[in-house]
């Protein structure tokens, strides 16, 4: 069997990787209290025009016990994971979770990155080092070992559609093996994702995943209209937190320390509100209409005389060593009006976390579609947090409109306005922030926990055909 590639990085980087590394885990793990949270319920089955798996959490023995893990029927299987990049955009970070659970359970995974990062890419090799580090092996996209690994793999998940370039770049005369053993876990919502390069093996695969069921039907509609192909047998699979994530959002200690150190950084007061849009810095995840939202937002407090504690506008995603033009707009929208005491530019980390219990209100203001399901909404809502997001995407699958957040339309004609009142309610109404916070709390408990999507995975993967004699699937099912 092939060996692992080590790693992409030189031998004299370990030692800054693992301090990065370090950098990015203390703050959070000197915080920790362990808590489980498990709940019993029902499995169901929701009828739409895709199979919909939601809602199926974990059952509980008679002494409070956890049932033994819905994924090892997998724990015999070797599963090779395709990403086309290695960062800290959602698609890839969700990926390596998936990887993790595997681990668990004893598969053998193996990672491939198809846009293999340059030597000075720290973050890639901080994250690779993170696999490494839990067992998973590292592979280079290209050669003699993607192809074994392809072809003795029980299992392909091809993550977004770009991964799909990867198919007739490196297995080329192995599609006919391939192909029916490849699960395509699909996250965008954009339509420049709809090329023939990137997707037309799709109705050769196994499955298709998805994280919504807006975007779904999106892509059933779009491959169809726009270039003649039909999706393979789809599943909905909406995501969840982190147990990590989730010890951090339970643990009051954890969450007050971070909150006083963030704000600290910030320079921002305890009793200040915080606004805060986490995301990658880009246009279609609209941090501009945020900051004009929040400069109405001003102008409306002020005229109407409203008292409101003093507000922050927080913007994490950027990037202090590659700053975009949008981002350069950004920072000249907030000198032009004025307001540079007011808005904070944070550099895009892995360790959401901390700004989370730092801030007040979570903003998801993704434009056209919206998001595909967009993990970080139910992160605050883990935090108790309200979200004022659009009324697009996967966003309207997690917020309740008026109950967990408030929405608003996409775009600058009715959305920027519409985003500031939102933003004046929460902000003049206390007992509605807080009690917002503590239903969307409530929903992440009841749908949206690592167990949850564990358990939605596990439903989709034992339909896939994985089947060898002497497997395990029967005792699963």
């Amino acid at each position: 069997m092939a060996k692992p590639v080590p790693g992409w990085f030189p031998l004299h980087k370990r030692k800054q990787l693992l301090l990065l590394f370090a950098v990015i885990s203390i703050p959070i793990l000197a915080f920790l209290t362990l808590r489980s949270s498990l709940y019993s319920g029902d499995y169901r089955q929701e009828d739409s025009a895709f199979s919909v798996v939601v809602d199926r959490p974990r059952i509980l023995g008679s002494e409070g016990n956890a049932v033994k893990n819905p994924l090892t029927f997998m724990s015999s299987k070797v599963v090779l994971l395709v990403s086309h990049e290695l960062s800290l955009s959602g698609g890839p970070l969700l990926l390596m979770e998936l990887a993790f659970l595997l681990r668990k359970v004893g598969a053998q995974v193996i990672w491939i990155t198809y846009q293999k990062p340059d030597l000075e890419n720290a973050i890639a090799h901080s994250l690779e080092y993170k696999m490494v580090s839990k067992g998973v092996q590292v592979f280079s996209a290209k050669g003699q070992d993607a192809i074994d690994s392809a072809l003795k793999a029980d299992l392909i998940v091809l993550n977004t559609a770009v991964s799909g370039k990867w198919l007739d770049a490196v297995l080329k005369e192995h599609l006919s093996q391939v192909l029916p053993k490849v699960l395509w876990w699909i996250h965008e919502m954009r339509g420049h994702y709809f090329k023939l390069d990137y997707v037309k093996h799709l109705p050769s695969v196994a499955a298709a995943m998805i994280d919504s069921n807006t975007t779904a039907e999106y892509w059933k509609n779009r491959t169809h209209e726009r270039l003649g192909i039909q999706m393979p047998k789809t599943y909905v699979v909406h995501l969840g937190n982190s147990k990590e994530l989730m010890e951090i959002a339970e643990s009051y200690v954890a969450r007050r320390v971070l909150r006083e150190h963030i704000r600290q950084s910030l320079e921002v007061q305890n009793e200040d509100l915080l606004f805060a849009i986490i995301n990658s810095v880009s246009r279609g995840k609209g941090q501009d209409l945020f900051l004009q939202s929040f400069y109405e937002s001003l102008n409306l407090i002020r005229e109407l005389k409203l008292e409101v504690p003093a507000m922050h506008a927080i913007i994490v995603g950027s990037d202090i060593n590659a700053q975009t033009k949008f981002e350069g707009e950004l920072r000249n929208f907030v000198a032009k009006q004025g307001i540079q005491d007011r808005v904070h530019f944070v550099n895009k980390t892995l360790a959401v976390a901390p700004y989370l219990a730092a801030i007040d209100v979570l903003v998801q203001n993704s434009q056209a579609r919206g998001e595909c399901f967009g993990r970080i909404t139910i992160e605050a809502m883990a935090f108790q947090l309200p979200v004022l997001g659009t009324r697009a995407g996967g966003t309207t699958e997690i917020v309740d409109d008026g109950v967990t957040g408030l929405l608003h339309p996409v775009g600058k004609a009715k959305g920027v306005m519409t985003l500031a009142e939102n933003i004046v309610i929460l902000a003049t109404q206390a007992d509605r922030r807080l009690a917002m916070g503590k239903e969307g709390y409530r929903k992440v408990k009841e749908k949206f926990m690592e167990h949850h999507m564990a358990e939605r995975i596990a439903s989709v993967l034992i339909q896939l055909p994985l089947h060898r004699p002497g497997n395990d699937f029967a005792a699963f099912k």
